[in-house]
């Protein structure tokens, strides 16, 4: 597979310093991809996608990951915000905007509160969860916290001697067993930084940023306004968990199954032979996907 090369850009959208990739250049009457990864990951887990697809992507760095500059604050909303301010001065109208996970929640919000600057949506197994779980008023991860108030994900490895040790150090482990080798490295080469010894690495995305950004999953909530969007979406959903979440695995699907439904030009496609690392586990699909949609 042909290795398309990005251009790395930066520059200062509501008050944060984002970092951002650009594959291709914009060609008249071809669609935009404006692609925005989940908690934790960052532009270049996008790779693998846009190495088989032609034409013009950008693909940013949210705030707390990747190269992005690491300035709360790092609730939903203001992914969201940051991600408009980015769109409009950067990618323009008529795109197709494609989310991952969190990411599909703020290109969601995005959508919402900038009608017709998208011309549609891919949403692979986005955050926006079921009315139960907003209306339960606690978030789901809550049981999961030790007696100080810690996250799991607050505690993870944040060292490492080298990106070839990151990628033994995930590799086959849980959720990461299911990646593309490709996809791993991609992971570990763009989402690490500089440890502050000057001899290894740490995670660009600090594990307390994206434990903070778990526990706020629940707040902002779009699902009152989904009659409002009236472009086409496309929401991909991986394996559904069936009962509630008594361990914290990352694996099954987040999206509320009727999501598709509620909205007017809904298309459900139901995967459930994938996780919910659609993107790592099948980059082929996402990019004939994209390719299908595509004007």
């Amino acid at each position: 597979m042909t290795q398309r090369q990005p251009i790395e850009h930066y520059g200062q959208f509501n008050g944060v310093e984002l970092c951002w990739f650009e594959w291709g250049e914009r060609e008249v009457g071809c669609q935009t991809l404006f692609l925005a990864h989940a908690t934790g990951f960052h532009a270049r887990c996008w790779d693998q996608v846009l190495n088989q697809i032609e034409g013009h992507a950008i693909a940013v760095d949210l705030r707390g990951h990747g190269r992005s500059a690491s300035q709360g604050p790092y609730d939903w909303t203001t992914f969201a915000e940051d991600l408009a301010a980015f769109a409009e001065e950067i990618v323009g109208p008529e795109s197709l905007a494609i989310g991952h996970s969190m990411g599909g929640h703020a290109i969601t919000e995005v959508a919402l509160n900038r009608p017709g600057f998208f011309d549609q949506l891919l949403l692979l197994d986005p955050v926006i969860l079921s009315p139960t779980i907003y209306d339960e008023g606690k978030h789901e991860h809550s049981k999961f916290l030790n007696e100080s108030g810690e996250h799991p994900v607050s505690r993870r490895r944040n060292y490492f001697e080298s990106v070839d040790q990151m990628i033994e150090n995930f590799q086959s482990k849980g959720s990461y067993g299911v990646w593309l080798p490709e996809v791993l490295r991609d992971y570990c080469q763009w989402g690490s930084v500089p440890a502050e010894d000057g001899l290894g690495v740490s995670l660009a995305c600090h594990p307390q940023t994206e434990a903070a950004i778990y526990m706020g999953s629940a707040q902002s909530r779009l699902l009152e306004r989904l009659n409002e969007l009236t472009l086409p979406i496309t929401v991909v959903r991986a394996k559904q968990r069936i009962g509630e979440r008594e361990t914290l695995d990352f694996s099954a699907s987040p999206t509320w199954p009727e999501l598709a439904d509620r909205l007017p030009q809904g298309t459900d496609r139901y995967h459930p032979e994938l996780t919910h690392f659609i993107p790592m586990q099948a980059p082929d699909l996402v990019a004939q996907l994209i390719r299908d949609l595509r004007r």
